[in-house]
């Protein structure tokens, strides 16, 4: 099995609350996700770096596999 046709696992993160006024590493967090604002979405892969983000900002993102 090549790694072209291994399917790799992904993750949707969603912003449900704001970032503002959170500290600076949180922040950098939501960024490094690619979100921008409320209800904005994107789909990652799951890696541990993402889990790790996804982890320390769990108050503000929801997360669902895909």
């Amino acid at each position: 099995m090549t790694a072209k046709s291994k399917k790799s696992k992904r993750i949707r993160v969603t912003l449900v609350r704001s970032a503002f006024g959170r500290g600076r590493r949180h922040m950098a967090c939501v960024r490094g996700l690619g979100l921008r604002r409320i209800r904005h979405s994107v789909e990652l892969e799951d890696t541990p770096s993402v889990r790790g983000m996804v982890n320390a900002v769990s108050y503000l993102v929801c997360c669902e596999e895909v």
